[in-house]
């Protein structure tokens, strides 16, 4: 077990195991990611007491990293199927994962994931403590104010590499939401879980008013603090409000005493927002939360898209990420409309993937172009296995490629003999 965190190894200029395999991943050097680490503009989510098979390091120059989220529902609470969508999540590709199971044996279904995953792994600590007071008959408002911090605690003790902790809902923010008005008011689950909270007991949020016992938390295990974005707007009439900008300057407030004390801090962003806002939404908590590493769900940029949230969020995602986000967030088919299934969380990982390596393309990233011209070579030369080895889905490429295949290696069923590479190459020969 580390005694340091990540962070205050890097402060030493000392490279740890996770952060030399990861320089080497990322194709520059330790000396590099040390500094970006120690700036706070990068992290390396790993809780001490485990070692990674597969770290990852998300921020700021970076390539851009795919979260996917895992979890039951009270309607869905099988453990059985968060155990498949894992191996699907992990074969498709995914950087990390979520698990925000709300039903069933959370505790059992969270040590399954920890122990088959080997990426880092996040959870919304709220959401246990939500689910443990509804099962008392206690109610969601009734839930004393120890159990948010003891059930981070617990989390960590169990592996988890980071969590996301909903700090930067406050009494002001509050009252700036009530008073602008929304059409969608609060979307995130665990922004209306202390809303509804701070409401009923007339209290300040107690992951702000007590943050530095967050922080002692997260310094104790190296807990990757992803500071969440509880009034996100969910919807685009919503997008960049007075309560989504106060909580923003309020959780880089937070993002500075963390850091401050050691502790690796990310920042959580916005839902819906039309694509003409996301490079201001962007550079907005780049400036004021000193470039730290900024986690994204989509942005979906439009609202009538159920069924295909996935590939808007993947348009949304594309251009934030060129803007500087670090972290995209998938969504699935199902987003707005169920709990997904194996297939549908596949297809988001791939989805999310691809608007990834499109930013890391137009971001100037030596290994998105060498990749892609890796491919363009393989095309020009017929190698369809070096393109199924190089594309982002592979399975389905194959697929496809045998379904209409012509039979003839150098050409595909789309133009036989018409075929323009052929054309031009016995032209040009």
């Amino acid at each position: 077990m580390r005694e340091k965190t990540q962070l205050e190894l890097a402060r030493a200029g000392i490279a740890s195991r996770e952060l030399k395999i990861l320089a080497a991943q990322e194709g520059i050097k330790e000396s590099q990611l040390l500094q970006l680490v120690a700036e706070g503009k990068a992290v390396i989510p790993s809780n001490k007491q485990i070692t990674l098979e597969q770290p990852r390091a998300i921020g700021k120059g970076l390539l851009v990293k795919v979260n996917a989220n895992l979890g039951t529902s009270p309607l869905f609470p099988q453990a059985k199927e968060e155990r498949k969508k894992l191996k699907v999540v992990l074969s498709a590709g995914a950087d990390t994962v979520m698990d925000l199971s709300t039903g069933g044996n959370i505790k059992n279904i969270r040590a399954q994931i920890r122990k088959n995953c080997p990426l880092p792994l996040g959870t919304v600590p709220i959401y246990e403590a939500a689910e443990r007071s509804r099962l008392k008959g206690e109610g969601l408002i009734n839930i004393k104010e120890d159990a948010f911090f003891q059930i981070i605690e617990e989390q960590a003790k169990d592996g988890v590499d980071f969590v996301t902790v909903h700090c930067g809902i406050t009494q002001y923010s509050l009252s700036q939401l009530e008073k602008q008005g929304r059409v969608m008011g609060i979307v995130s689950r665990g922004g209306a879980l202390i809303a509804s909270w701070m409401k009923a007991n007339h209290k300040e949020n107690p992951f702000y008013a007590d943050f530095g016992r967050v922080i002692d938390i997260a310094k104790k295990y190296d807990l990757t603090l992803s500071l969440g974005d509880a009034l996100r707007p969910g919807a685009i009439s919503d997008a960049t409000d007075r309560a989504q900008i106060a909580e923003l300057t309020t959780l880089a407030q937070l993002a500075q005493e963390a850091h401050q004390a050691g502790v690796q801090v990310m920042i959580e962003g916005p839902g819906h927002v039309p694509l003409n806002q996301i490079e201001v939404n962007i550079r907005l908590e780049k400036a004021l939360c000193n470039d730290r590493p900024f986690y994204v769900l989509g942005p979906l940029p439009t609202d009538i898209a159920a069924g295909y949230d996935h590939i808007a969020g993947a348009v949304g995602g594309a251009l934030a990420a060129f803007y500087g986000a670090d972290f995209l967030c998938y969504l699935t088919p199902t987003e707005h409309l169920g709990l997904p299934q194996a297939e549908d969380v596949r297809e988001g990982v791939v989805i999310t993937k691809i608007a990834a390596h499109i930013a890391d393309l137009a971001r100037g990233s030596k290994i998105a172009w060498e990749k892609d011209l890796a491919m363009a070579k393989a095309r020009k030369a017929f190698d369809w296995q070096r393109m199924f080895e190089l594309t982002i889905d592979r399975e389905k490429a194959k697929k496809i490629h045998r379904r209409r295949s012509s039979g003839i290696e150098e050409e595909c069923s789309m133009c036989g003999d018409f075929c323009a590479l052929k054309i031009f190459k016995e032209a040009f020969k």
